[in-house]
Formats: C-alpha cells, structure tokens, sequence
C-alpha cells in the first residue's frame, strides 16, 4: 500500500513539473500577445533638427545660422530678403502626405504621416498626432499599394512592401528614417502592421504634396 501512495506523489510531482514547463511559458506568450491592447506606449519625438536641412553649397551650417540670427534680429529690407532666401534653402520639404485610417472595426488608428526630404540627410518618415491601438510587434511598413485593406493587398503579387523599423509608441509624434536604397517615388501608403498575426491595424494613403 505504501509502495502505491508513494508511486502516486512521486507522478504527481512530475505531472507538477510537467505543467509547469507547459503553463508558464504558455503564460507569458499570452501575456506578451495580449498586454499591448491594454497598455499604451508614447512616444513625442521632435522634428528632425534644422542640422539636417540642405545648406547653400560653400556655407557651413553654424555660418548659415548666424546670418539667419543676425537677420532676425536686425531686419531691414535686405536682410529680410536674405532671411526668406535662406529659409527656403534650409526648409526640409514634406514630398508626401496621407492621414491615418483604421485597419478594420476593432484596429482603428489616426493621425498624419508624412515623409519629408531633408536634402543631404535623405528622406524621413514623420507621423503626428498619431494614435493606433496597440499589439504584439507592430512595424512600420511602406507599400506600393495605395490603399491596402489587409493582409491580402500587403502580400499581394503585384505590390511591394518594405519594413521601415518597429513601431516606437502606439501614441504621439515620431520619426523613422528611410533606408538610402528605397526610392519613395514608388510607396503609395504607410501600414502599421503586426507581424506575429499578419494583422493590418492602420493604413495611411499617401499622396504627393
């Protein structure tokens, strides 16, 4: 009798151990899965810096922001035609724009997205009073296709898609530089799309400026 009480707390301790291994990875996959759609991520990241913007060929940055200074702070009508000559030349220009639209009846998101072109510094994707709701591994896609409704239209044969970075914050401003070898001539939208479930959760039209 001894022999079979034993026998049993000895299996159940393996059948504790079991279940363990089993259960708690278990747990925290669901939890890394399922947090995010409860908790926000913010982020609030500053324009790209007037160091990146183009300067006049043969003037160094600290000289064209002097004259800039100098300009502002004792304008007449030649220092203030200088001074718009000048801002024109350092101006990042925005070359497209879209606002963000939800991905389904649950995946909903807004906000502006644009990719602007901060000469010599190349091309930078901005997204402003962005807001998506979160997931699992969100990323930063650009897609050929202009308006992708899901899954389908992204990995679709004819389209071509490339992954810009991960998803800083589902919340706020920020910036994602665009690799030297894309050519933004040829996306037409932004997808904040989940990797692990192939899930659009927003998607901006872009249109040329």
């Amino acid at each position: 009798m001894q022999m079979i009480v034993d026998w049993v707390k000895g299996h159940r301790a393996v059948s504790v151990v079991i279940a363990g291994v089993i259960v708690v990875p278990g747990l925290g996959l669901a939890w890394w899965l399922g947090s995010p759609l409860f908790i926000d991520r913010v982020v609030d990241e500053e324009f790209p810096a007037l160091g990146n913007a183009v300067v006049p060929e043969g003037m160094a940055m600290v000289d064209a922001q002097a004259t800039m200074e100098a300009a502002m702070d004792a304008p007449n009508e030649v220092e203030e035609v200088m001074m718009e000559a000048m801002g024109a030349m350092l101006a990042p220009e925005a070359v497209k724009w879209g606002m963000f639209r939800d991905g389904d009846s649950f995946h909903k998101g807004s906000g502006d997205a644009a990719i602007w072109d901060l000469g010599t510094d190349g091309f930078v994707l901005r997204f402003e009073d962005f807001n998506v709701i979160n997931g699992p591994d969100l990323r930063v896609l650009l897609t050929t296709h202009p308006d992708p409704m899901g899954r389908g239209d992204v990995h679709a044969d004819d389209v071509t898609y490339v992954e810009i970075g991960k998803l800083k914050g589902n919340i706020g401003n920020q910036n994602y530089p665009i690799p030297d070898d894309v050519n933004v001539d040829d996306y037409s939208s932004v997808v904040i799309y989940c990797k692990p479930f192939q899930v659009v959760f927003a998607v901006a039209p872009l249109s040329v400026n």
